[in-house]
């Protein structure tokens, strides 16, 4: 090896050191740059207040019932015959 070569090593892992440095640094984030800030939520508590009785009453729709407009006489609709 030549001296011009030893120099031209050095110099170039000098720079890509330089370089690993200040790329690591925007990469891997300090402990003092770790912290976020979130907002504050109310606590969730087990006290279930009761719906409102203008929707939640006795006249009011039963949603599970089942409802049908006149008499369905035919038992198996998509079979392909009518009746």
């Amino acid at each position: 090896m030549k001296q011009k070569d030893i120099a031209l090593y050095i110099v170039i892992a000098f720079i890509s050191a330089i370089l690993a440095f200040l790329i690591s640094s925007k990469l891997i984030v300090t402990p003092a740059n770790r912290q976020q800030k979130v907002e504050k939520i109310d606590p969730i508590s087990a006290s279930f207040e009761a719906p409102s009785k203008e929707y939640f009453n006795e006249e009011s729709i039963n949603p599970t019932q089942v409802s049908g407009v006149g008499q369905a006489t035919n038992q198996t609709p998509f079979n392909g015959t009518s009746q």
